[in-house]
Parts: structure tokens; sequence; C-alpha cells
């Protein structure tokens, strides 16, 4: 994969406007909203079940997370899901917190049993729970493992018949044959709540306006974690506040320039 190739897919982006229906948690609402924006993407935030099958099948991409879940967002979600199956619009589903507690981890694999997803995306304690191995995690973080990651998202691509990524210190992306390991990123996105969730929309604008998903989600992750280390370098001294403001001015301005400069990606 080709860095132009990742260039082109990112002012695609820009020139569609995709619109992204977000079924996400109330933690990072806004900031979701706001990263979608400065990137080109046209966000959506539609939660109510009477009207959700209707928006999931006029958006470019349908985004499922479950950070702050209840039984009548699960019900949206699943009737959203299967409105998005139906239409041929990709799905992208973040497991947020599954292993955490049986509830989570329940519903995470309820939705992956219910409904077609294209993309999901996790910690790799998330992923591994997803498909029944074990990882420990804490709250909605995972917790460090000797376990081989690249090994776990190619069995769970290959289970869930999808493709997977895993976000870390190195971010996984396959879809069970080719995988790629992506060096981009900056560890102050850890500071600010929210980063990984705006990350699975950012997929999901990706995913709305290239049919290769694989190069979706790798030109989403290069793309984000090269903005995130431009902000860094810029005001990452200054804290994570400052951080934040300047994460989404980088996302709105990132582009040939900076991705051929400090995008890091390799094939395993």
């Amino acid at each position: 994969m080709q860095i132009q190739e990742i260039v082109k897919t990112l002012e695609k982006v820009r020139q569609v406007n995709p619109l992204i229906h977000n079924i996400t948690n109330v933690v990072v609402t806004n900031f979701t909203a706001n990263g979608l924006l400065a990137l080109g993407a046209s966000p959506v935030m539609a939660y109510a079940k009477e009207e959700v099958a209707d928006m999931a099948k006029m958006a470019g991409a349908l985004v499922l997370n479950i950070g702050t879940l209840n039984e009548t967002e699960i019900e949206a979600m699943l009737i959203a899901g299967k409105s998005a199956n139906e239409n041929g619009v990709p799905v992208i589903f973040d497991p947020v917190g599954a292993g955490a507690t049986a509830y989570r981890t329940e519903t995470a694999r309820k939705i992956v049993k219910e409904v077609k997803i294209s993309i999901i995306r996790g910690n790799a304690a998330e992923i591994a729970n997803v498909i029944g191995e074990n990882w420990v995690i804490k709250g909605v973080d995972a917790q460090e493992g000797n376990g081989d990651i690249i090994a776990l998202a190619k069995k769970a691509a290959q289970q869930l018949g999808t493709v997977v990524v895993i976000t870390g210190k190195e971010d996984v992306v396959t879809d069970g044959d080719t995988t790629y390991v992506i060096h981009n990123g900056h560890p102050i996105l850890t500071k600010v709540t929210g980063t990984g969730c705006l990350l699975t929309s950012v997929i999901g604008a990706f995913a709305a306006v290239e049919k290769d998903l694989l190069l979706a989600a790798v030109s989403a992750l290069v793309s984000y974690g090269v903005a995130a280390e431009v902000a860094a370098n810029k005001k990452g001294e200054e804290g994570p506040g400052s951080f934040q403001i300047e994460f989404l001015n980088e996302l709105a301005k990132v582009g040939t320039a900076e991705i051929s400069q400090y995008g890091s990606i390799e094939k395993r």
C-alpha cells in the first residue's frame, strides 16, 4: 500500500463529505462530531429507534459504539445495523469495554452476531473478548499483555468475517489474509478522552468513500496518527487541553506533505 493511495483516499473524504451516522456514547459525542467536521465528513447523531433505520439508510457509513450502553440504545443499534446491511451501508463497530463486564461482552457479541460488521476497531482486550479469547481489561482500557496481537487480529478477522483494527502502541489492520502495521500516533492521545472513539468514526468516514475496506482503514489510521504527531509536536508540551484543540486543527490540515513525511506503514 502506497502513501499516494492513502492521500488519495483522504482527499476523497473531503470531496465527498460523507454523512456518518453515529450511535455513540455520551462522553465523546461533541468531540466526535467536531473531529469528523474537521476531517471533512458530515456527522449526525441519531439514537431514537423510531428514526435510526431511516438515518442509517441514507448515511455513507454507520458507526456503533457501546461506550455508555443501555437497553434502549442497544435496540436502536440493532435496528440501524440491520437497515445499513439491507442498504449496502458499511457498519463500523467499536466494542468499548468488552470484557470489563458480562453485560458489555454479551452485548458486543450479540451485535457482531446479528449485524454484518464491515470493520471492527478496539484495543487488544476488547477484540479478544468479542471472540472469546482471554485478555485482561480494566474499565475500558486494555492492560499490557504478552499475547501476539497480529495473530489475535487475524483470528478475529477470520472468525468475524470482517476487517479488524487493533489499536495500541502500534496499530494492526487485517482482513485475515493481508496485514498492515501502522507506526503513527502519539502517547498523548491517551490523555484525551474519546480519541479512540473518534478514530472509529474517522474510519467510518473513510469506509464511506472507499470500497476497499483494508485501504480505508489503513488510510484512516495513518491520516489520524500523522495529525496527532504534528499536533503533539506543536502543542504537546502545553498539555492535553492544548493538544486536543491543535489535534482538531491538524485533522483539518493534514495532507500530502505531512503524510509523506510522517506516514509509517509496513506490511506483515
